[in-house]
């Protein structure tokens, strides 16, 4: 498919400031933006939760403005992934970079450097990440480097704070990981729902961190 060679030829972010540049002029949109999400709140089999948290207009910030903090990390979302389930991520990714906020995405077909170590590559995609998206599926449970980069991305945000964003397909709440277990999920039964959803997630964190970062200023 045409998105598909689209996709694999998107060029890596070179860097910074020519991202930077290429979004001044853009604005934040003024529509809301709205997150619901599932979670596994505890082993013990207790009723899922949702959560579902609305931005207005007014309290809208541009995240794309050019000293914005979403320009401290070479991408704004990783997708943990098993190499099983290639087709719906390069989806996935078309729909977020496709969205009028061009996020910026680390897709390891596309974005990994042929002959760097796997653990160097994982590592870096993670600490280069504002988000990680993890695409929870029974493949993903089963891979041992899905696993690893889960766990890097917890050791750099231990708390829920809206940066980990598991997206659980195809998979029991049981088998639900209990290291993500205090972090609401997003269940994806809805292709075009849960991707609306994610990108919701992504946008929401971001336009907390600028405002956190504008408090600060002040």
């Amino acid at each position: 498919a045409g998105w598909f060679r689209r996709l694999l030829h998107r060029p890596k972010p070179s860097s910074v400031e020519s991202l930077k540049s290429s979004h001044s002029t853009s604005s934040s949109p003024s529509s809301s933006s709205s997150s619901s999400a599932k979670s596994s709140s505890s082993s013990s089999g207790t009723s899922l939760a949702t959560s579902s948290i609305s931005l207005s207009p007014v309290s809208a910030v541009d995240i794309s403005a050019s000293d914005s903090p979403r320009w401290d990390k070479t991408y704004d979302v990783c997708i943990c992934h098993s190499e099983g389930d290639v087709e719906l991520v390069e989806e996935l990714v078309s729909y977020l970079e496709g969205q009028p906020e061009s996020f910026r995405c680390f897709l390891q077909l596309r974005d990994a450097v042929a002959g760097s170590a796997v653990v160097t590559e994982l590592c870096d995609a993670v600490q280069n990440s504002h988000c990680w998206v993890m695409l929870i599926t029974p493949s993903f449970l089963q891979d041992p480097w899905c696993r690893y980069q889960m766990h890097q991305a917890l050791a750099e945000a231990p708390m829920a704070n809206g940066r980990t964003i598991p997206v659980l397909k195809d998979v029991d709440r049981k088998d639900y990981p209990r290291e993500l277990r205090n972090i609401y999920y997003i269940y994806m039964a809805l292709k075009e729902k849960s991707f609306r959803q994610i990108r919701d997630t992504v946008m929401r964190y971001l336009q907390e961190l600028c405002r956190s970062s504008t408090k600060t200023m002040e």
